[in-house]
This record gives structure tokens, C-alpha cells and sequence, in this order.
């Protein structure tokens, strides 16, 4: 891939989108800038449209991701996002969204999209990599995961307005520098 990103999870939704990433090379703002310019030229020519498709800059949140939970948590609300969105229902079950990476999940191991790391996820659920079956276990534990979308767990340094999703130790080794 052309970021070298690890892709965690995604859903996008009417108005905007989530995306769990992971970046070995740290290129966050060169990779959005052109996944956001790539996406917003192939979509445009596609329904031959112009101008812009997301307004604002994009948000970024710092995930700690090992072993902690927060990971689970943060790829668990991106998954049921089109949930709290509405956009299921009984006729419309969350496993058939196509613009989502949650049915990539519960797909075998051998059919899911390559570029999709689900292993870390997975194992976050206790879903050893490539256990056949797991779908279920992983259906019900998202489920069971997000309730309410609650903040617990965000640090918040006011002078960087910046966020982080982990522990208060792991948000202060991000603050620093």
C-alpha cells in the first residue's frame, strides 16, 4: 500500500468517515493528504462531480494499542457507528454494510481483503488468528463491547490540543517531545 499504513478498521457514513490506523512510517498528514485527494477525484469523476467532499481537516486521535483494551474499544465504536447512525436496522443488519470493515471480519481468513489487519483485533477478542468460527464469538462481542460511547479512557493535553486513547502514563509519553 502507498502509506505503509495498517488498516484496523473503517466505516464511512453519509457525512463523514472513521478510520483506525496504525502508522510504522509516521506519515499521517502526507497519507491523508492523499487518500482525501485520491478518494474525493476518483469519487468526483465518477458521479461527475467537483469541489470538495469533507469539509474541515480531518481529527486525529492517538490510540494506545497493546493489549490495553483501547484499540478493541476504539475499532468496536467505528464498527457500530452506522448502529448509533441509523443506518441498520432488522432489514439492514450491520454485517451487510459494504462501506464497512466489520463484514470483512466476519469473513474466513483466506477471503478478507489483504490490506485489512484484523489479527490485533481479533486477538483483542481472545479470537486466535485464523480460528475458524470465531465470527460468531467476534459478532456477539461487539455487541457487548460499546455502550454508550463513553469517553473513559481519553487524556486530553490542553496546551496541544491533542487527544490520546490510552492510559494516563502511555498520554504523557505522547505529550512529550
Amino acid at each position: 500500500m502507498k502509506t505503509g499504513w495498517q488498516v484496523h478498521a473503517y466505516v464511512l457514513m453519509p457525512n463523514h468517515f472513521h478510520l483506525v490506523v496504525e502508522t510504522p512510517p509516521p506519515n499521517l498528514v502526507a497519507g491523508m493528504k492523499w487518500l482525501l485527494g485520491t478518494y474525493t477525484s476518483r469519487f468526483n469523476r465518477r458521479h461527475k462531480l467537483f469541489g470538495h467532499l469533507f469539509s474541515g481537516r480531518y481529527k486525529s486521535l492517538t490510540v494506545e494499542g497493546f493489549g490495553s483494551g483501547y484499540l478493541k474499544s476504539v475499532c468496536d465504536y467505528v464498527h457500530l457507528n452506522p448502529a448509533r447512525g441509523k443506518l441498520v436496522t432488522v432489514d439492514v443488519p450491520l454485517k451487510s454494510l459494504a462501506w464497512s470493515s466489520w463484514p470483512a471480519y466476519l469473513l474466513a481468513p483466506s477471503k478478507r481483503p489483504a490490506w485489512l489487519r484484523v489479527d490485533r483485533l481479533l486477538g483483542e477478542w481472545g479470537i486466535p488468528q485464523g480460528q475458524s468460527g470465531g465470527t460468531a464469538t467476534a459478532g456477539a462481542s461487539v455487541g457487548r463491547t460499546v455502550r454508550g460511547g463513553g469517553r473513559r479512557g481519553v487524556q486530553t493535553d490542553p496546551a496541544r490540543l491533542v487527544s490520546v486513547w490510552g492510559r494516563r502514563r502511555f498520554a504523557k509519553s505522547c505529550w512529550r517531545g
